[in-house]
């Protein structure tokens, strides 16, 4: 290494050895030798630049048999490369890690929390086994991995310090598909997460003066053979539930959103009792028509307790079955059985909710669950239609969006009072004003925050129509204050209403206020773990965009794409922050494919309150437009 620096530093041309010397300090196996910024500034004539210091997880992978791999097939190999990089990479993002070096087949990211790094590290295996599992035998890549917990020195996009080769050496003790940590992970895990850990014994690796402990993960396996903790969850400090979806069995597939509906209405009842965690129902939803143990949805979802049941139609009657399991022990501690005519069924819901609740928490009192059960409409034929508009309107399509918005109409023809269904028709218009390619948006602004003034009236208590009437008039009106504190009552009318937190977010963002937006945007994603979560993931990219960090946001707005592959406002702040990371090809190829969504490149940007954010966002639009800033 020194003669190598030597012949750098005699070369006529030293931003040559500047470059050169930056690429071996990026290697992971030499990151410690931080004496080469001697080196770097003689190259540049500058300083030592400033390093911080803190306590991370680090997690460190590579390809087993990579070198060989690539003898065989180089295009193949990178090509596959490629694909698990996308998988490894999107898991990092959630588990909020942050990635570093990717150099050939390796990979180094930290991560604030060993808790957080556990998790990804199975998750990955998880998904990498899977995805083998889809692959011939040629395709197929093994990932080792190595977490060490330690002090690490951060510089730009550099991580250096003995720990992260510790991480590495320990990655090299991994066998292929494993996991191998160090004594010091062991210790922060605790009993945190259903993993077992096989004592390895002193390991003497190279490069390190002291033995590490080091230890072997081994996940619980669901009954496919594959782990199943990637996605554990520790419990909340109070009681929590997963409500699955109900099985309709009344043998018509017209009805299936009849037995969603009742789901979504008992959850909305229990999520308002403000001592239960409730999980969302775009997380529970994502086990329906899947046979999986409630041993294992209590891991994946992080609850104590798992409602579940079914739902019969049949001459004007309903039937409604539900149980209640604890899901650590698999005991039934509940089950019934309610009858009732169609006309009664959210008598039924309430009946439903009540019981569950007085099970979990005995010292529930009556008038709690009565208050909790303030229900839509009491036109059924209404709140039928409306649960058939809300996929389109979330499409982000402009044809989907005019269908739901005619559902909509006719649904406030049965019941114009149907708070819920004009908060939904608000934000139907809204997304057309986003979207853009529409003739006049001042049209459709007036029409959300009309739609939005007349839900409010007709459900004055109900967290969910709050929580959208405080979106259109955070996105719509001159103060944000106002919105706030609308969102602010719909939390503490409903703590568990994950859409609600993720509303309050974005107008904690569009305020300027970015660590609460991304904690409020983080609580959503909690609340409903398994749900891709896009519009919330896009939020937390957005923070990253204003605060610099370029590389976490492009990993999010990536991410957020993949689910809302038509979100122009997506489009526009990726564009943006290639932009500004100076990646302007990939700027302009993502301006390219906005322009087949819409004509609309600079948006009206008047719901971001800081000058400086506005100006931020545009300067690097322009630039990826190709106009002048």
């Amino acid at each position: 290494m020194t003669i190598s620096l030597r012949r750098w530093k005699t070369s006529s041309k030293p931003e040559v050895a500047y470059q050169r010397a930056s690429e071996w300090l990026r290697t992971p196996r030499i990151s410690h030798k931080i004496g080469l910024y001697s080196k770097l500034g003689w190259c540049r004539g500058l300083e030592a630049p400033s390093v911080e210091r803190k306590l991370a997880a680090i997690f460190a992978a590579d390809v087993e048999g990579y070198s060989r791999l690539m003898g065989q097939d180089e295009v193949g190999t990178l090509r596959t490369l490629t694909a698990y990089r996308v998988i490894t990479d999107r898991l990092i993002a959630y588990y909020r890690g942050r990635i570093f070096n990717t150099a050939g087949d390796s990979l180094v990211a930290d991560f604030a929390s060993a808790v957080d790094a556990v998790q990804c590290a199975v998750a990955v295996q998880e998904a990498i086994s899977k995805e083998n599992s889809d692959r011939p035998a040629d395709e197929q890549m093994r990932f080792r991995i190595g977490l060490h917990v330690g002090d690490i020195m951060v510089q730009n996009d550099n991580l250096f310090g003995d720990a992260v080769n510790i991480a590495a050496r320990l990655e090299a003790l991994a066998e292929p598909g494993g996991i191998c940590v160090s004594g010091t992970v062991r210790e922060h895990i605790g009993t945190k997460l259903p993993v077992e850990f096989v004592d390895l014994g002193q390991q003497q690796v190279k490069n390190i003066a002291q033995p590490i402990k080091a230890y072997r993960i081994e996940a619980e396996t669901s009954p496919t053979g594959t782990p199943v903790g990637g996605l554990s969850l520790p419990l909340p400090d109070k009681p929590s539930i997963a409500v699955l979806p109900f099985q309709n069995m009344s043998g018509d597939p017209e009805q299936e959103y009849f037995a969603d509906g009742m789901v979504e209405e008992i959850i909305t009842a229990l999520s308002r009792i403000r001592w239960l965690f409730v999980i969302a129902r775009n997380s529970t939803f994502t086990y329906k028509g899947q046979t999986v143990d409630v041993k294992q949805i209590g891991r994946e979802l992080g609850v104590r307790y798992v409602l579940e049941g079914s739902v019969r139609k049949a001459a004007g009657r309903v039937r409604i079955t539900a149980q209640l399991i604890d899901a650590q022990s698999g005991t039934h501690l509940w089950a019934d059985r309610f009858d009732g005519s169609f006309e009664d069924v959210f008598d039924l819901q309430d009946k439903v909710a009540f019981s569950a609740a007085g099970v979990i928490e005995s010292t529930l009192q009556a008038a709690e669950i009565r208050r909790a059960a303030d229900r839509p409409t009491t036109d059924l034929t209404a709140y039928d239609i409306y649960l058939r508009a809300r996929p389109d309107c979330r499409s982000w399509d402009r044809e989907r969006i005019r269908s739901a918005l005619v559902l909509l109409e006719r649904a406030l023809e049965r019941d114009p009072r149907f708070g819920p269904a004009l908060a939904l028709a608000a934000v139907c218009h809204h997304h057309f004003t986003t979207i853009g390619g529409v003739d006049d948006p001042a049209v459709h602004r007036r029409a959300a925050l009309g739609y939005a003034q007349r839900a409010l009236q007709a459900a004055p208590t109900d967290p969910g129509t709050i929580a959208e009437v405080a979106y259109m008039h955070g996105y719509f009106g001159e103060d944000i204050e106002p919105a706030i504190k609308l969102i602010d009552r719909a939390l503490a009318l409903n703590p568990s209403f994950y859409g609600g937190w993720g509303i309050s977010g974005w107008l904690r963002l569009w305020a300027g206020h970015l660590d609460v937006a991304v904690e409020h945007l983080q609580t959503g994603i909690r609340l409903s773990p398994l749900y891709p979560n896009a519009t919330q993931v896009y939020g937390i990219a957005v923070a990253h965009f204003f605060e610099g960090r370029f590389s976490d946001a492009i990993a999010m707005f990536v991410t957020a794409l993949d689910e809302l592959p038509g979100h122009a406002g997506i489009y526009r702040y990726l564009a943006s922050c290639y932009a500004h990371a100076g990646r302007l090809d990939n700027a302009r190829e993502i301006i390219k494919r906005l322009r087949t969504i819409t004509p609309n490149i600079l948006p009206n940007v008047v719901q971001w309150r800081r000058p400086e954010h506005r100006e931020f966002f545009l300067s690097g639009l322009r630039l990826a437009a190709g106009e002048e800033t």
